[in-house]
């Protein structure tokens, strides 16, 4: 590779990257519009809330992974690739922002998800509240890479894909729900960082499998809803066996229920355990298909 190549190569990775930081600074912009009821400075510094963090941090992270989406993929020329970022990374940010308020409103529908965050610090909604925006931002980036014919296909095939994906993790909810032998919400609503910990693990590892599923070009609603369809039905099974397995192999000697609510100061690490559980089970079930 000549010095002539490499300097195209580095210049053009240089404009990616300030466009891509100037997508991220719109979405951390958004977020502050979206929560102006609140001070963030003041929750992240003064006041150092650990559950804000939480949630602020796995927003950080499904941006990431939403803008990613934007820039990943086969090159159409520098202005071209451009123009994507810039409009798929506007539609990403607008999408997780979405994702966000209707998983308050169907998965944690039970409490105010900003009670618990800003005025209790309850660190458990706060994980979930970050894990939703991860799951979101897994989702968002299977929906947008890939060639899906014009701009209009793409916008619209991304949309169809994201909202799908929402289904999904509505889906997930519920059956975590009914796999486990005590309410979700009602723990969580007690502060129980460990119940908060596990939940958020089985909705990120749903979302990485319905990103691996939606990822790739465009080859027909069809295929890629029966791509996505026979994946999330991988990931319902893999719940509850990835929690039995943690149970008789992770936690050998324990049970898993009692050291996440039957104990005075709930067990988070066995909590992260049953969480690597789902989110490993999903990373290994990308890698063999």
């Amino acid at each position: 590779m000549t010095f002539s190549e490499i300097s195209i190569i580095l210049y053009d990775a240089v404009i990616y990257i300030a466009v891509g930081f100037a997508v991220f600074f719109i979405g951390k912009l958004v977020y502050q519009l979206v929560h102006k009821d609140f001070n963030i400075k003041e929750e992240l510094v003064e006041k150092d809330n650990l559950a804000f963090s939480f949630a602020h941090v796995g927003y950080f992270i499904g941006l990431l992974a939403a803008i990613g989406s934007a820039i990943v993929g086969p090159s159409r020329g520098l202005l071209l690739d451009i123009q994507d970022i810039a409009i798929y990374g506007i539609l990403a940010i607008i999408l997780l922002n979405i994702s966000i308020w209707l998983n308050d409103k169907i998965i944690l529908r039970k409490f105010s998800v900003k009670k618990e965050i800003i005025e209790d610090r309850n660190s458990g909604t706060g994980v979930i509240e970050g894990a939703i925006s991860v799951a979101s931002g897994l989702i968002i980036f299977g929906a947008v890479t890939g060639e899906s014919g014009t701009l209009i296909q793409g916008i619209t095939s991304a949309v169809v894909f994201w909202l799908a994906g929402q289904i999904a993790l509505f889906i997930t909810a519920a059956v975590y729900q009914f796999i486990t032998p005590y309410d979700v919400h009602e723990h969580i609503e007690k502060d129980n960082v460990a119940v908060g910990v596990g939940f958020a693990g089985a909705l990120i590892a749903i979302a990485n499998l319905i990103r691996h599923a939606l990822m790739g070009d465009f080859e027909g609603w069809g295929y890629t809803f029966s791509e996505a369809g026979f994946e999330l039905a991988l990931g319902i099974i893999l719940l509850p066996v990835m929690r039995f397995l943690t149970d008789k192999i992770l936690l050998p000697g324990q049970r898993l229920t009692d050291e996440i609510i039957n104990q005075e100061h709930p067990n988070v690490g066995a909590a992260i355990i049953e969480a690597f559980a789902y989110i490993g089970g999903s990373i290994l079930i990308t890698w063999c298909l």
